[in-house]
């Protein structure tokens, strides 16, 4: 995906869009002719930046969500993404799933920069993606006068919101997950006027899938506590949630010999907490990723960064495991 979040980095998609087409150069270069087709995807709105829902592109493609529904969503200017997509000569009506293309699918590798710091060689494989969600949580007050409602008088939302920030943070720990309220939208949003609405999203994921309903419930439960001491009304909507993905394992396994082959050690197998559109299509087709090592851990923000010689080994990773799975074998010598 070429898609990124708001003060996002440079890697988080774009690397796996230029090291695909960097693999079939050198297939190219070394004369390898695929034996069956191969071809590069680039999925439009994996962040869900905009629309609100993450890997659109490939739950789209694959029936994961409905056309109508996504024709109707709308970004944060009011524009929908049927809008959207005829300012940009799409028809939005020809969105939905596509059983042709899916059944031309023998398999799907994704190439992406790693989102933390577990990898201590240049390119590792993926084992599973964590379940994980985003809910939106609303919280409705009353507006007025900042300087002269007394605090009594108040249903101010943002102060339930704020102990909402607060339990997030605690019941991530107390289950052994992970919880962020990282966007907001406040109404009307005066320097001195008293909110009458907040809007905001929760973020939860984590390696098994109880926790992280767990989390979330015992959220929900301290938003409406908080909003019931304050006056305010409160609510939560699921806007998605996907259970654990484990990617195939005899791909995954194939995925690893053909590095291995290639001159390297044989890579490692980690877990990702980070969503991609690969976990969307391993419903549907056999589905692995790679990862190439990120020094820093960053990933979401400017600092994200891999090392030119990493996205180098990266690309041969891919070529490697593009020749295996798609070329005829090298003629015996």
């Amino acid at each position: 995906h070429l898609d990124s979040v708001p003060g996002g980095g440079a890697f988080d998609g774009p690397l796996g869009v230029v090291s695909a087409l960097a693999a079939i150069d050198r297939l190219r270069e070394r004369g390898r002719t695929p034996a069956r087709p191969i071809g590069v995807a680039v999925f439009a709105e994996e962040e869900g930046a905009r629309f609100g829902i993450a890997c659109l592109g490939s739950r789209l493609l694959t029936g994961a969500i409905d056309p109508a529904r996504a024709r109707g969503l709308r970004d944060g200017d009011g524009v929908t993404l049927a809008d959207a997509l005829s300012a940009g000569g799409v028809d939005p009506e020809a969105i939905g799933r596509d059983d042709e293309l899916l059944g031309r699918i023998g398999c799907f590798v994704e190439l992406h920069v790693e989102q933390g710091r577990a990898l201590d060689v240049p390119v590792g494989v993926a084992s599973a993606i964590w379940p994980h969600g985003r809910w939106r949580l609303d919280f409705h007050g009353e507006g007025n006068h900042a300087g002269t409602t007394r605090l009594g008088d108040r249903r101010d939302p943002m102060l339930p919101f704020a102990a909402t920030v607060l339990a997030a943070r605690q019941s991530a720990e107390r289950h052994d997950a992970l919880a962020t309220i990282g966007k907001v939208h406040v109404t009307p949003g005066g320097v001195n006027a008293i909110p009458s609405h907040v809007a905001a999203w929760l973020d939860a994921r984590g390696p098994d899938e109880r926790a992280v309903l767990a989390t979330v419930e015992q959220i929900e439960r301290a938003a409406e506590k908080a909003a019931g001491e304050h006056g305010v009304m409160a609510a939560m909507t699921r806007e998605s949630d996907t259970e654990i993905v484990s990617f195939d394992r005899a791909l995954r396994d194939r995925l690893a010999g053909a590095i291995a082959r290639d001159g390297e050690r044989r890579p490692p197998v980690l877990p990702t907490g980070a969503g991609h559109d690969a976990g969307i299509l391993a419903a549907h087709v056999p589905t692995a990723m790679l990862f190439v090592r990120n020094p820093t851990g960053v990933s979401h923000a400017p600092a994200e960064h891999a090392e030119p010689a990493d996205c180098l080994a990266g690309v041969e990773a891919l070529t490697a495991v593009l020749d295996d799975l798609a070329c005829d074998p090298s003629p015996a010598t």
